[in-house]
């Protein structure tokens, strides 16, 4: 076997599954499951007196880890177009009151801060909602005062990013009905939309047509670095080069757009640009050996819903212009098999022909993004003969 060979063939479908004993795919792909629990239990009226409070501020108290993550990414989506503030925080703040509902999301049970925040802020007189196992001392400290949006749906640690999203969006959404439902997703719809890019990125469709295995095929061999071109999307590349490190054991970079191509020659330099006598088009591992460069692919993730102006920006990273990187575009309707991306001038592929995205809001994207890049690390994991989950993570909450 040549060195560096995959272990696995992403377009074995019955292979994958059957090295994936710990329920990685299963877990990547339950992103639209865990949005359809978080409506299962508000359509069981878990947030009722939530209803017409309009509150001063809506608090986001997170545990470490998606929960915090998926609390920068509401804040950096939204901005100015809810009615309220919204305020991430590792802790209560000391203003707090009557006038505010808290989110208290996490995966411990026992996180002193979670239980603190908890009891703090039902003591002031705030609506709490706790989104988090609801088992120990936070159960205790919660006591039926709180309303819950306990997890339902087992998953693995590293893809509960979309549970805390939608419980949030759900917070959101009952306590600004009038302005959040224009920039916040239905949840239902919103898991219809995840369960159609689960089935899209199922092990049993090929690369061709499988978006998820052919961001796996382009991660294969090459340095990544994730790049955001809004502050929502760059929370999802520090969310994606995370689940890529947790699920294949790979490291990338993270970084909104503006730094990654200030740092362009840097990274070119840093690869090996300046080998001599290296063309990629003419290389052949097995008879040239190992390339003398480690090649970089920077991944531009977007929810702009104007493509050709996405394009635009990632034109900078031409590949006319060096040797050891390369650039792709990862939009919701980006088909990366039939697109140059590349080349801000090549023609595109039929699904790129219209400048507009066919999905909603940008949280709808980005959670469709979400999911599709766990699905890739999944597959990542899989081909290298790494598993992921063997540390026994895969539970409601956290390892305990």
């Amino acid at each position: 076997m040549i060195a560096g060979t995959p272990v696995l063939d992403l377009d074995d479908a019955a292979s994958l599954e059957a090295a994936d004993a710990q329920g990685a795919l299963r877990s990547a792909a339950s992103g639209g499951a865990q949005v359809r629990a978080t409506a299962a239990a508000v359509g069981e009226d878990a947030l009722t007196r939530l209803a017409d409070l309009r509150p001063r501020s809506v608090v986001l108290v997170s545990g470490s880890g998606r929960a915090a993550r998926a609390a920068g990414l509401l804040v950096a989506a939204l901005g100015d177009r809810v009615s309220l503030p919204v305020v991430p925080t590792a802790a209560l703040p000391p203003w707090v009151g009557p006038l505010d509902v808290v989110l208290v999301a996490g995966d411990d049970a026992g996180d002193p801060r979670l239980i603190d925040a908890v009891d703090r802020a039902l003591r002031r007189g705030a609506e709490v909602v706790v989104a988090a196992p609801h088992e120990g001392p936070l159960r205790a400290i919660a006591a039926g005062r709180a309303h819950l949006l306990e997890p339902r749906v087992p998953v693995l640690g590293h893809n509960r990013l979309l549970r805390f999203l939608a419980a949030g969006i759900a917070v959101l959404r009952a306590a600004d009905p009038l302005r959040a439902g224009a920039a916040i997703p239905e949840l239902t719809a919103l898991a219809d939309v995840l369960d159609a890019e689960a089935l899209r990125d199922g092990p049993r469709n090929e690369v061709f047509h499988n978006p998820a295995k052919t961001l796996a095929a382009r991660m294969q061999r090459h340095g990544i670095v994730f790049a955001g071109d809004s502050p929502a999307a760059a929370e999802l590349a520090e969310h994606a080069a995370e689940v890529l490190l947790q699920s294949a054991g790979k490291v990338a970079a993270a970084a909104n757009l503006a730094e990654v191509a200030a740092a362009k020659a840097r990274i070119a330099e840093a690869a090996g640009g300046s080998a001599p006598d290296f063309d990629p088009l003419f290389h052949d591992e097995e008879l040239d050996g190992p390339p003398p460069v480690q090649r970089v692919w920077v991944f531009v993730l977007s929810a702009d819903r104007d493509r050709a102006a996405a394009r635009r920006r990632v034109a900078i990273f031409g590949a006319g212009e060096s040797r050891v990187m390369d650039a792709d575009l990862i939009n919701p309707d980006v088909d990366l098999l039939h697109t140059e991306t590349t080349d801000g001038a090549a023609p595109v592929g039929a699904r790129a022909e219209d400048s507009t995205s066919e999905y909603g809001t940008e949280l709808e994207q980005l959670a469709v993004l979400a999911l599709r890049l766990e699905m890739a690390a999944a597959y990542l994991g899989l081909i290298g003969g790494r598993v992921a989950g063997g540390d026994g993570s895969r539970q409601y909450g956290g390892s305990f």
